[in-house]
């Protein structure tokens, strides 16, 4: 969604490249080696974005008591006009040997995946971020792998915010209860 609206901005873009400043791009060393770790990236990156769908869709499905089936789902995906990939079959495999499990990536192909591709995905978004080249879904696939694989997340940093600007609260990890701080004292 960002992507299309940022590319909508052409004229504004065309300007601001004229003034503002950002590193300039240095070749990224062995090509064959780069064009594997994009390809890398590419595929965990399409496996996150499946997660996250499927994991979305487990959310709704026990919302409103749908009782999905994940592996049917991925199967008319596949029947499908637009999505028509084989890697749809792996997501079919996945939910038949496990229906229950909580996320793509913790399926064994797909985690065997995410083990041996994550280095390549973040190489890429470094190299990116490093030379001013925009990847929004590969950054945010990292973002996604890495907050999934978090047992503690930064929330508790929002919640402290929340607490000095209102007085909203917060609770500790160290120590059970709801916490209030006079912040500015």
């Amino acid at each position: 969604m960002f992507a299309r609206y940022i590319s909508s901005l052409k004229d504004q873009r065309v300007a601001a490249s004229k003034v503002l400043s950002g590193p300039q791009a240095q070749p990224a060393g062995d090509k064959a080696e780069f064009i594997e770790k994009v390809r890398r990236a590419l595929y965990l990156g399409k496996i996150v974005s499946y997660a996250q769908g499927f994991s979305q869709l487990r959310a709704a499905s026990e919302e409103y008591n749908w009782d999905l089936n994940y592996g049917e789902i991925a199967k008319i995906f596949r029947a499908g006009c637009i999505i028509r990939a084989q890697f749809l079959q792996k997501i079919t495999d996945a939910y038949a040997e496990n229906p229950q499990i909580a996320n793509l990536l913790l399926a064994p192909y797909f985690k065997q995946i995410a083990d041996d591709y994550q280095q390549a995905l973040r190489d890429v978004v470094a190299y990116a971020v490093q030379n001013g080249i925009p990847v929004p879904t590969f950054a945010a696939a990292v973002a996604y792998y890495d907050s999934y694989r978090a047992a503690v997340l930064p929330a508790n940093l929002i919640q402290a915010q929340r607490d000095y600007f209102g007085a909203h609260t917060y609770k500790r990890i160290d120590k059970d209860g709801v916490f209030h701080t006079e912040w500015l004292d």
